[in-house]
């Protein structure tokens, strides 16, 4: 079959682009690399098993100087952007896609210590639309760095929000950031102090051109069991006997959506609403004095897993400035080889049918 590209009045079909290529091949076999790569280096690919020796000779060393510029940046390849005949699989909406664990140093705003620089944890998604291939997720970073020089609040996610929502043209976007969060704790008798820290996310969700900020605590308390509490002292009462109650260390997360038509909520604010709840926080610095204290306060407020979620849901119920939440708890049990939990949720923005497999393990103090 002869082909003649530039006497084709029309574009070629399948049957054309299969002759020509087998025409091609035919060439190329009997061709010297010379030929084929004065031709196209390209063509080395067409041939099965001759890739690499019809390839030209390659430069191994690193080009130093070399400059790209714009017509040089035209030529490059960008699957990921592509048509959406590249699509894999179902050509169907995805919810959220981006980056995970992009960390860089950010100022944030506290109640009572000014400004503090935190090493945070960036997790930025959009929606992709059924006919996109892709998105470009540098931009997301792009995004984050132009913002992250100023002091931080949710005024500045939403400004990075906006432009990647922007850059990348999706209809809902997510930005969370995580953080440890220091905060300086007094020891209950002794006079010493020292810093606690407190895993805190936020989060910024625009679904539907609605937007929601929502925190989120980790806050690591001990919970004596009421049970064993009672047990010991019935041991020691009737048959005078040394028993101790179990207790152990624990995790609630408090998820909350913030109202932002009023005051600010801190984060010491969301840490002392839990300590009002729960007072038994783990402590930081302790003398003996400190730990007859701590033993003590576990004795005055023991809790099952069912009242720490209620104790804690009271404390947000009353603040004007929370609006939905949800409290999962986490008794990670001395008595058994399994955990008690609970969850309590308030409000349809954490409603679920449905819980991850491993939420309540990954509620742990990693230290």
């Amino acid at each position: 079959m002869n082909l003649h590209m530039s006497k084709l009045d029309h574009a070629p079909d399948r049957d054309e682009a299969t002759a020509a290529l087998e025409l091609l091949r035919a060439w190329a076999k009997t061709a010297t690399p010379t030929e084929v790569a004065e031709l196209d280096p390209a063509i080395a690919r067409l041939l099965p098993d001759h890739a690499l020796t019809n390839y030209p000779d390659l430069s191994r060393v690193y080009p130093e100087g070399f400059i790209v510029d714009d017509s040089y940046k035209a030529t490059l390849p960008d699957l990921q952007n592509g048509p959406s005949s590249l699509i894999k699989g179902a050509k169907q909406q995805i919810q959220h896609v981006g980056i995970s664990n992009f960390r860089l140093p950010i100022r944030f705003h506290t109640r009572d210590n000014g400004d503090l620089t935190l090493e945070t944890s960036v997790t930025g998604t959009v929606s992709l639309d059924a006919e996109k291939k892709g998105i470009n997720m540098s931009r997301i970073m792009r995004s984050f760095y132009t913002h992250a020089e100023r002091t931080f609040s949710f005024e500045v996610i939403e400004a990075a929000l906006d432009d990647y929502k922007s850059d990348l043209d999706s209809f809902d976007a997510r930005i969370q950031m995580r953080f440890s969060f220091p905060m300086r704790v007094e020891s209950l008798r002794s006079g010493l102090s020292g810093y606690q820290y407190y895993d805190i996310a936020l989060e910024l969700v625009e679904r539907a051109g609605v937007r929601k900020k929502i925190m989120h605590l980790d806050y690591v308390y001990s919970s004596t069991c009421p049970c064993s509490l009672e047990l010991s002292e019935h041991a020691r009462s009737q048959r005078g006997q040394l028993a101790t109650p179990h207790s152990q260390r624990s995790v609630a997360r408090i998820s909350v959506e913030l109202d932002c038509t009023g005051d600010c909520l801190w984060f010491e604010d969301l840490i002392e609403a839990c300590r009002r709840a729960v007072p038994t926080e783990t402590q930081v610095m302790v003398k003996r004095e400190d730990e007859q204290a701590f033993a003590e306060l576990n004795a005055a407020n023991p809790i099952f897993v069912e009242d720490a979620v209620r104790l804690f849901c009271a404390e947000l119920q009353a603040d004007q400035r929370i609006g939905d939440f949800r409290v999962v708890a986490s008794h990670q049990e001395s008595l058994h080889s399994h955990d008690a939990v609970s969850l309590l949720v308030e409000g349809e923005t954490f409603a679920a049918e449905s819980i991850d497999p491993k939420l309540f393990s990954t509620l742990v103090h990693a230290g």
